[in-house]
């Protein structure tokens, strides 16, 4: 009787798996453009690859309740969903190509997944990590049937601060850039509740956003305390509540200013360093780290001689080579790389690796500073590098070429590179009067 039960339990699981196999081979292989020989125009050609590859991100995907919503998934291989973070960024992009449509949908996706306390999902997806494995070990799309669901918790089994963050500056550059005061109107009470959520981390002896480990964006270091890159996007939410509210009459203008200020002094106060010339990226880190003393430069919370002084830096510690721009100009300790990341032999993914992300704010800094040329290069430079590789691509090592080892191969196309650096190419042509 055991015996025959055994045998039937091990029968059936090799059905599922030899069912699961054939589904899997029937899958579409995934497609990246190859490379091109040699351009004729390495910028026209180089941007008109930036754009197929974020625009071929967009896709109609169902929600629990059955509705369908054209959205933007982070990638192809690896992660063909949405990202709160991802998506944020990307959106720039996609509002400088006028898909004003997939922006205001992929908001409203992760709006009717916002948690009562104000929280937003970390990304809503419709496959479980092994099935996004196997897919992209043999080279698979992955299937698009599931309907999304919302994840809360990363990976690593924390909260995701900037991400809350980012989907309210997405909103509401949407808004601003479009005037739609229906949809500002319909959401302004689940933006501030997802302010409210982010309220909940401040500590009031600095009143700063102070984190765990691995709960923002290099979520592959855990560095903790008050941390640079957090809170210049809380400061920037506040602010941007703060310009939205005056522009509709909205509640709570005096409330966002006056927050906005003094997350702005505070963040003065604690993290610019005169005899350095940059923003430190933590109490605990005094290395200069991208993130944060970019978007302080390209979102005005710097001064003009912060800008200088920061700039000067990155060109002195070489940050834009060979690929712009590197996370940070030294490394964080080992011992603080998450261990999947040691294991994949990528402990650099978020210390000096180097993201286009970060190279498409870096151009639109120096851009911002006056110093258009040297942004108009840094932007010929990314779209060489494009070119060369027939797509954008997730991150790039100290070699120039992207991050690959034997357990792991960075994404390709990734939306959130591509979307900033559409966006970068629109504010660098506007700036430059061309």
């Amino acid at each position: 009787m055991a015996k025959a039960a055994f045998i039937s339990s091990v029968t059936y699981l090799a059905l599922r798996i030899w069912r699961y196999g054939r589904r899997l081979l029937r899958q579409p292989r995934i497609h990246i453009p190859l490379p091109l020989a040699t351009p004729e125009a390495i910028t026209n050609t180089g941007y008109k690859l930036t754009v197929a590859n974020l625009l071929a991100g967009i896709e109609k995907r169902t929600l629990l309740d059955g509705s369908e919503k054209s959205v933007l998934c982070a990638g192809r291989r690896n992660f063909r969903e949405p990202w709160a973070r991802d998506f944020s960024f990307a959106s720039y992009g996609l509002i400088a190509l006028g898909e004003l449509q997939t922006v205001k949908e992929t908001l409203a996706a992760f709006l009717a997944y916002q948690q009562p306390n104000g929280q937003f999902p970390v990304k809503i997806h419709s496959t479980t990590v092994l099935d996004r494995y196997l897919h992209s070990l043999f080279r698979r799309e992955q299937p698009i049937v599931a309907p999304l669901r919302p994840k809360y918790i990363t990976a690593h089994n924390t909260i995701s601060l900037d991400g809350n963050c980012l989907l309210v500056i997405a909103a509401l550059y949407y808004v601003r850039q479009t005037g739609d005061e229906a949809f500002i109107r319909q959401h302004w009470a689940a933006l501030k509740m997802a302010l409210h959520w982010l309220n909940e981390h401040i500590n009031p002896d600095d009143g700063l956003l102070h984190q765990s480990a691995f709960t923002d964006w290099a979520d592959s270091v855990g560095r903790t305390g008050r941390v640079l890159y957090t809170n210049v996007l809380y400061w920037k939410a506040l602010h941007d509540m703060s310009t939205v509210c005056a522009q509709y009459n909205l509640q709570g203008e005096a409330e966002c200013s006056g927050r906005a200020d003094k997350i702005s002094q505070a963040i003065q106060s604690h993290f610019w360093r005169e005899d350095l010339g940059y923003f430190i990226t933590s109490e605990e880190f005094t290395f200069l780290s991208s993130s944060g003393n970019l978007l302080a430069i390209a979102w005005g919370l710097a001064t003009e001689a912060q800008t200088k002084t920061i700039l000067d830096r990155m060109d002195e510690f070489g940050m834009a080579d060979p690929v712009p721009t590197k996370v940070t100009h030294q490394p964080y300790p080992r011992k603080l790389v998450a261990l999947e990341n040691r294991l994949a032999g990528i402990p650099e993914y978020h210390t000096h690796a180097a993201w286009l992300w970060l190279g498409a704010w870096h151009a639109i800094a120096l851009a911002r500073s006056g110093r258009v040329a040297d942004a108009a290069t840094l932007l010929q430079r990314m779209d060489a590098l494009i070119c060369r590789d027939g797509a954008v691509h997730e991150v790039y090592g100290e070699n120039g070429r992207p991050l690959s080892t034997l357990w792991y191969t960075a994404e390709a196309p990734l939306t959130w590179n591509a979307g900033m650096i559409v966006f970068a190419h629109q504010q660098v042509r506007d700036l430059s009067g061309s």
